[in-house]
């Protein structure tokens, strides 16, 4: 019997999909650029490059002005052309990847790279075919346009490493040269402080402030000191001004915003469920539908009323 290749591994937590094995026999973690990312460097690419072809056609213009008459002629004229086409379509990514390491000011931009597909630089013969059989099938598209671009998009979708026709006929792939950002959930309310959690005042803080909260929370392991500290300083300086009462004397700035963040976070929950239970009482049928099969239960919640019941003696 003979022996089956492996199958690809699945991607891991940080999205590696790439499937790059380095000489040690060890999957890189790298991720294969996808089509969206893909086509948003396209787009990107293609401001260079009218800016280019504007030059050229100028440039080209200005020479057949120089040109004695009988030689500036259409067929001339053709040539030039062609030649600006070849420099746009061709020479502009051609260029770029070969001197560049395999990023285009698009790619660059977005964060991606073309390499060969063991993982290597991309060479210069590899770079020209890319481009040509782009250009001919692909982008602009050349040959039968509307066919060659349905093509296209069908083999970058259903590839498994996202390549498409010019990377498949060069052997090349683009891959994200960024980490896929790591999600970090909002920390929990940390028991020592759940008291003075309880008693703060967060009617003043509104939305905006509490999201910069969130975001240097959920991402103040990616600072280094002195910058997490010094952020951390203005921003408890803000939260503090419309926040009472003062937390407890010796508590790090950094977990004051935590615990602020936390508590926020634990009230808003507390109102969503309660709007949900009195919903669910008032209006079963809006509820969610169980399974079928399932038993259905009710809210078990009784509405109290408004008013508070009369005392003795009232």
């Amino acid at each position: 019997m003979s022996a089956q290749p492996p199958a690809p591994a699945a991607p891991g937590a940080s999205g590696a999909d790439a499937g790059l094995i380095s000489g040690e026999a060890v999957e890189l973690d790298v991720r294969a650029a996808r089509i969206g990312s893909r086509v948003l460097a396209l787009l990107l690419d293609l401001v260079p490059q009218a800016a280019l072809a504007v030059v050229l056609a100028l440039c080209l213009a200005a020479l057949a002005n120089v040109l004695p008459a009988e030689v500036a002629d259409a067929a001339l004229g053709s040539a030039f052309q062609t030649v600006g086409v070849i420099c746009v379509l061709v020479g502009y990514p051609v260029l770029w990847e070969r001197f560049a390491d395999g990023r285009t000011p698009g790619k660059r931009a977005v964060g991606l790279r073309v390499v060969r597909a063991d993982g290597g630089p991309v060479g210069l013969r590899q770079s020209l075919i890319r481009a040509l059989v782009g250009v001919a099938v692909e982008w602009p598209g050349l040959v039968l346009p509307l066919l060659s671009w349905a093509a296209s998009v069908t083999v970058m979708v259903t590839d498994r490493r996202g390549r498409r026709l010019g990377d498949l006929v060069a052997g090349t792939m683009v891959v994200h040269v960024r980490p896929a950002a790591e999600w970090r959930p909002a920390p929990l309310l940390a028991p020592a402080l759940a008291g003075w959690a309880y008693a703060l005042d967060l009617t003043r803080l509104d939305d905006g402030l509490a999201l910069a909260v969130r975001q240097y929370v959920t991402r103040a392991h990616r600072f280094a000191e002195p910058a997490r500290s010094r952020l951390a300083h203005t921003l408890w300086a803000e939260v503090a001004a419309v926040t009472a009462p003062p937390p407890p004397p010796g508590v790090p700035e950094g977990v004051c915003l935590a615990t602020v963040l936390a508590e926020r976070h634990r009230r808003a929950t507390h109102r969503l469920h309660r709007a949900r239970t009195l919903t669910a009482a008032l209006w079963p049928e809006l509820g969610p539908t169980p399974p079928d099969g399932a038993p259905v239960r009710s809210a078990g919640t009784t509405l109290r009323p408004a008013v508070p019941s009369a005392r003795p003696g009232d």
